[in-house]
């Protein structure tokens, strides 16, 4: 009758460390676009800081959402790096950063 009651416990165990896991990938998945987001700002010549200000929120939450489901890792980290030539056009949110750019600049 012992045996059940240590499988169990081993069960439990295995399920909260798969938890766990998971929620420590998806922090880092989450870390991870919002670094190429900030990267990606300044690159486009506008001031990360944005991020963090309370004047877009509605936009800036649909652009760190587009970017956490983004499918371009890949190639945004190449292009920040440097290795890749070319414009922006594979980031979702291009256009957006695009807007943005001529909102500040006729500020």
């Amino acid at each position: 009758m012992e045996l059940p009651v240590i499988q169990g416990f081993v069960g439990i165990a295995m399920a909260v460390i798969a938890v766990f896991v998971v929620l420590g990938f998806r922090a880092y998945l989450a870390n991870g676009s919002e670094r190429r987001m900030r990267s990606m700002l300044e690159s486009v010549g506008l001031d990360p800081s944005i991020a963090n200000t309370n004047e877009i929120p509605t936009i800036m939450r649909e652009v760190r959402q587009r970017c956490r489901t983004c499918r371009s890792e890949g190639v945004c980290e190449r292009w920040l790096e440097g290795q890749e030539t070319g414009g922006n056009d594979f980031c979702p949110n291009a256009k957006v950063f695009e807007v943005l750019q001529r909102h500040t600049r006729a500020v």
